[in-house]
């Protein structure tokens, strides 16, 4: 009879032949071994064949999870959940403020097993393991670099996860990964490969990455199962908004500048002949720059445009001006470079929050912002993902965003569905390449 075991992160066959294609013999063990995350497909073959044998992948920990509290969920996010348990394997693509992360509980007090929730950032542990414990009776652990604490729901970041998903993995049969566009790159994708887990759950408001790499995410978690735009949810289950577009000016000098090093730039791309159609072509040039003085230079000579267009000292009268017109609104300023983020909060007094910030400096300044004690903050990055700002009704951008994800997670810190319309303002330096990267119509 098949035995089947959990090592490290695979699956061992022991006591006969596996003739499939993602099964190997493995000579060392003298057994046939699979990724642990063909481990429901083997599971389903075998009983499909009539095969008998012995499960011992899955820890077999019991563990109770109940509901303290009613998950109550609306109209559209119940749609989202069922379409999800029709499966237990699979996406659900919403807005930021539609409320995801009660999808997810709603998911756990489904099913009621044993559960890892994967997080980006500290902060959104902290988030996740305060809902859970208002809606759900369980031990709850946080597992992350400073405190390793297992629970019958288990949040982690994707680095703690990645670096110990081989002893964790056949520990939890639900594996939950918010923010799951963070999950198909080189590194984070093996906590999905290196888990037996049948029943996944990806959240995301936008899974689409420029690199391609989103479309693993069907092998990796499941198909989208539910997906609602920010366009179809406006009005409806978030707030509406309305988009500014300014242009802001470099000096003539500025500019001359500006274009000195952009032509430095294009000519060595050029003549090097990288094509720049796809993201990895700009890693060939920085993997070029180690030996190569002309890379080098028109890599810094990129650099520096880039710097001068997203530091342009006419956006700050921009940001000005914008909180003259909404001096009661709640705002966030969001910067591409710390550069431009000190600036700004030095000129407005405001507080600055970066992943240079102190945690406990950081909880505190977000902790006055939402009981309104400041009404504006200027950041980087570091609030773009899952972080609950509620009230928030101004978004200013300073610079062209990279991507349709990086936009549409930033307004969304703006779309918790309130009467008023949220007012986002995205200011760029024109004539120069953030102008053509913006997403606000004029």
């Amino acid at each position: 009879m098949l035995t089947l075991e959990w090592e490290r992160g695979t699956v061992l066959i022991k006591g006969g032949k596996v003739d499939l294609p993602y099964v190997k013999f493995d000579e060392r063990s003298g057994a046939f071994r699979t990724l642990a995350i063909n481990y429901g497909k083997l599971v389903r073959y075998l009983e499909s064949m009539g095969v008998k044998y012995v499960d011992n992948v899955m820890d077999k920990e019991q563990c109770i999870v109940k509901v303290k509290r009613e998950v109550r969920l609306r109209s559209y996010q119940k749609t989202a959940l069922d379409k999800w348990l029709a499966r237990r394997a699979g996406i659900i693509v919403m807005p930021t403020g539609m409320g995801k992360t009660h999808v997810g509980i709603a998911a756990i007090a489904a099913l009621r097993v044993k559960t890892l929730v994967i997080v980006p950032t500290i902060e959104l542990i902290d988030q996740w393991v305060n809902a859970l414990g208002y809606y759900l009776d369980a031990r709850i652990g946080k597992y992350y670099g400073g405190e390793k604490i297992e629970g019958c729901i288990t949040v982690t970041t994707y680095d703690s996860a990645y670096i110990s998903i081989e002893r964790l993995g056949n520990k939890y049969p639900l594996l939950i990964f918010d923010e799951a566009h963070h999950l198909p790159s080189e590194g984070y994708r093996q906590i999905a490969e290196l888990s037996p887990a049948m029943y996944r759950l990806g959240l995301t408001a936008t899974p689409e990455r420029s690199d391609g790499l989103h479309q693993d995410l069907s092998s990796l978690v499941g198909p989208i199962v539910y997906r609602v735009s920010v366009e179809e949810a406006r009005g409806l289950y978030i707030a509406d908004f309305e988009t500014n577009l300014i242009r802001v000016n470099l000096s003539d000098a500025e500019m001359r500048r500006y274009k000195e090093l952009m032509s430095k730039y294009r000519e060595f791309i050029k003549r090097s002949g990288i094509s720049f159609r796809r993201p990895s072509d700009f890693k060939a040039l920085v993997k070029m720059s180690g030996r190569s003085k002309a890379a080098r230079e028109a890599l810094r000579a990129w650099r520096e445009a880039r710097r001068r267009a997203m530091t342009a000292p006419s956006k700050l009268d921009a940001v000005e001006e914008i909180l003259r017109r909404h001096p009661n609104d709640r705002a966030i300023i969001f910067t591409e470079l710390s550069d431009l983020s000190h600036e700004v909060s030095k000129r407005f007094l405001l507080p600055e929050v970066t992943y240079e910030t102190p945690r406990e400096e950081r909880e505190a300044v977000m902790s006055m912002f939402r009981r309104g004690d400041v009404k504006a903050i200027v950041t980087g990055k570091v609030l773009e993902e899952g972080v609950d700002v509620p009230d928030v009704n101004l978004v200013i951008i300073l610079g062209g965003t990279s991507s349709e994800r990086q936009y549409v997670q930033r307004i969304g810190r703006a779309l918790r569905l309130k009467p008023d319309k949220a007012k986002i303002y995205e200011v760029v330096t024109s004539g120069t390449r953030e102008a053509s990267r913006r997403h606000a119509s004029t």
